[in-house]
């Protein structure tokens, strides 16, 4: 008998995350399409050019909740390796679009992102199923690192074939999305099963084999085998959606799902879909000329999320992101104070406020969110509400695409801006008062933590 050949761990864990890569490349690449679509089909209308930037969110409010009920059924393995072929299939036709074809970029950007949203669904979940209890928290930061250096690899292919013919540059930009999804399908065809999933179909041995790649010795294999089969039991009691307003788990639910809308609607996107397009409103510059900016703000947040694997367990979680949201909402509020009062002022100095946003985004908002998403959901509901706070992040995503052109269109940037940073304010108060501290507490802490808030507020109406 043939001994089958053993996996290197860091093979697993380095493709496992390199969906983020991905995610990250198409979440960022039409920053630099954009401005050499918009010449090359001559688009000026506001709503059509937020709707072919922000279809791809649209598509993956959809294909992340998607790609989670599949991946229990097919396993996760085999639902990366087909949001693989639908991002190279995606990619390709992006980048042949017919001359004009708005409707059909926009249809193709939906389906390229049921992708997206299935790889933020399926890399974490992937990820968090396969590394060791000690693990855990350092890889969700690990993903948020590769997402981050997809969006800055997209930001330099935008730069180095902006030399390219109008035409040419922005059609390459898009389609070149399908070579590291290719080299992702085939990384993923050598990726083992993830062991939580053949447990749970009764897959004991393959389970068992997976486990020898990436653990110590036997017994704790056979213990973590154990303590999977027990909580696969609870995993499959029967849950419906009114589940997360029992009074029980809804103070959970509303910190959860709360932190991943404010994430989004405090207008982080609006800079990294549009920052060649702001430099233009601020300068006079042509946005085809400012591909630079995209990779400084590129560059800010792979730093920024290196910063956070350093700090990640070293502070609370409450504090950053109190931290990050006051100078966040403050670095979106001082240019329009200061426009008011100074209007002859350089008009780059928003680019260096919203320069200050990234950097504190970087390693607060950015990978907290996705870390307290992980963990404060109880194990009952967890399926569940982790699908709802990534729908609803993605919701905010897509319109703050979609909304940023079309209200900078009819009012002052600063002004713009100036609404992001009282949401964010607003995102800071809603974590002092509804979003309980999670750093150093078990899973079962938390959820004892909610119960009580719940029976709390239950008293107090009563």
């Amino acid at each position: 008998m043939v001994k089958e050949k053993k996996i290197s761990h860091k093979f697993i864990y380095f493709f496992g995350a390199f969906g983020g890569i991905l995610f990250g490349y198409d979440i960022g690449v039409m920053t630099g399409a954009l401005p050499f679509l918009q010449q090359d089909w001559g688009l000026q209308n506001a709503a059509t050019i937020g709707l072919i930037t922000s279809s791809i969110m649209l598509g993956a409010i959809f294909g992340g909740a998607l790609a989670g009920q599949l991946s229990d059924r097919f396993g996760r393995r085999k639902m990366i390796l087909a949001s693989a072929i639908i991002f190279v299939i995606g990619s390709i036709l992006s980048g042949i679009a017919p001359p004009n074809g708005d409707i059909f970029l926009i249809i193709v950007r939906v389906f390229l992102g049921l992708a997206v949203g299935a790889a933020s669904a399926l890399v974490p979940a992937y990820m968090s199923e396969m590394a060791p209890a000690k693990l855990r928290g350092r890889l969700s930061g690990i993903n948020q690192t590769m997402i981050v250096s997809g969006m800055l690899l997209s930001y330099v292919v935008d730069f180095l074939l902006s030399g390219l013919p109008t035409t040419m540059a922005w059609r390459s930009m898009l389609a070149m999305a399908a070579v590291p999804a290719i080299i992702l399908f085939l990384g993923v065809l050598k990726l083992p099963e993830s062991p939580r999933f053949l447990i749970k179909n009764n897959k004991i041995g393959e389970a068992r084999q997976v486990l020898s790649y990436i653990r110590p010795n036997k017994e704790a294999i056979e213990t973590e085998i154990k303590e999977i089969q027990e909580s696969s039991k609870q995993e499959n009691q029967k849950v419906s959606w009114g589940a997360l307003l029992n009074s029980k788990y809804r103070y959970l639910v509303i910190a959860g799902v709360g932190v991943a809308a404010f994430q989004q609607f405090q207008g982080a996107n609006a800079i990294f879909y549009y920052i060649p397009l702001i430099v233009e409103s601020a300068t006079g510059q042509a946005a085809s000329s400012a591909l630079l900016w995209p990779i400084i703000q590129g560059i800010i947040l792979v730093i920024g999320s290196l910063v956070f694997l350093v700090i990640a367990d070293k502070f609370k979680r409450r504090t950053l992101l109190t931290l990050g949201g006051t100078v966040m909402g403050l670095s979106f509020i001082f240019p329009a104070i200061i426009n008011s009062i100074v209007p002859d002022v350089n008009p780059m100095m928003i680019v260096v406020f919203l320069s200050i946003y990234v950097a504190f985004y970087s390693f607060t908002w950015a990978p907290l969110t996705w870390v307290i998403v992980g963990e404060i959901f109880p194990l009952l509901i967890r399926g569940r509400a982790s699908g709802l706070a990534s729908s609803f992040n993605w919701i905010g995503s897509f319109l703050v695409g979609l909304l940023f052109p079309i209200m900078t269109a009819s009012m002052a940037q600063e002004a713009v801006f100036a609404i992001f940073g009282i949401i964010c304010l607003l995102g800071v108060a809603f974590i002092r008062i509804r979003v309980p501290e999670t750093r150093g507490r078990t899973l079962e802490e938390i959820e004892k933590i909610g119960e009580m808030k719940g029976l709390a507020k239950n008293n107090k109406t009563a």
